[in-house]
């Protein structure tokens, strides 16, 4: 009976699995750490597999690594010009992470470790810092000419400066909050039609179960989109840092 009353976002609670403690700072292996290790393993053991036997005939696993390779690949290079292809590595490696880790949250007594936003802020904060890093590695204090757009006459360089700014430091939330908020919101409507296929039993319970049906699929869609979109603006951020377009 708990389970049926259970709130919709104890799904979101982080568990304890190891508790680890070093010089007072809590460093426990969680719930949350456990699927990131699951995603990681899953994405090596299917890369390694798909390309052990490679093929001039690619078979369907083989097929699927390239075919991802290749969009990744593409993303980069038309978001961030051939220079940006030197952080392909780190494109593809993040896009893959995120996938992999909305798609496990969709299956049932798993955990959606993007649901939180303090991982999903703390790989947006980490892009934020290389974005900025690569950028006056590149260009110096020039970089800072990011702020100033062109064409701005002079008189209103006091307002847009701030402005722009702003607009740059507050990428790490808007980058973060997006995938965060898109995750816990899906899994929340989720457990809230779940309760009700529950409570309304084998006669009332058929219409939120053909909703969860369908939502369930609206939510793969979504989770791809999101781990696309994360992606896609890291290679927007990197562009931004390596040929100052403005």
């Amino acid at each position: 009976m708990a389970a049926e009353h259970e709130s919709p976002m104890h799904q979101f609670e982080i568990q304890r699995l190891i508790p680890l403690k070093l010089r007072g700072i809590d460093i426990s292996f969680t719930n949350s750490s456990l699927f990131m290790v699951i995603a990681v393993a899953l994405i090596t053991l299917f890369l390694l597999y798909a390309m052990s036997g490679r093929k001039m005939v690619p078979g369907r696993t083989q097929s699927i690594a390239e075919m991802a390779y290749e969009f990744i690949h593409k993303l980069v290079q038309d978001s961030a010009g051939k220079e940006g292809l030197r952080f392909f590595p780190f494109v593809f490696t993040l896009f893959f992470f995120i996938l992999v880790l909305n798609l496990i949250g969709l299956i049932p007594y798993t955990f959606t470790v993007t649901s939180h936003i303090i991982v999903t802020f703390a790989m947006a904060l980490f892009i934020f810092a290389l974005v900025t890093l690569v950028g006056f590695w590149m260009h110096g204090l020039g970089y800072l000419k990011l702020f100033i757009p062109s064409g701005v006459p002079i008189w209103l360089m006091p307002v847009i400066i701030p402005i722009e700014v702003i607009s740059y430091f507050i990428r790490p939330i808007s980058h973060s909050v997006r995938l965060f908020a898109n995750m816990m919101a899906g899994h929340t409507m989720l457990k809230v039609f779940g309760g009700f296929v529950v409570g309304l039993g084998a006669l009332g319970g058929w219409a939120p179960l053909g909703f969860m049906v369908a939502f369930t699929g609206l939510e793969v869609v979504v989770a791809v989109l999101q781990a696309f979109i994360f992606a896609l603006l890291t290679c927007i951020y990197l562009n931004d840092a390596i040929h100052m377009h403005h």
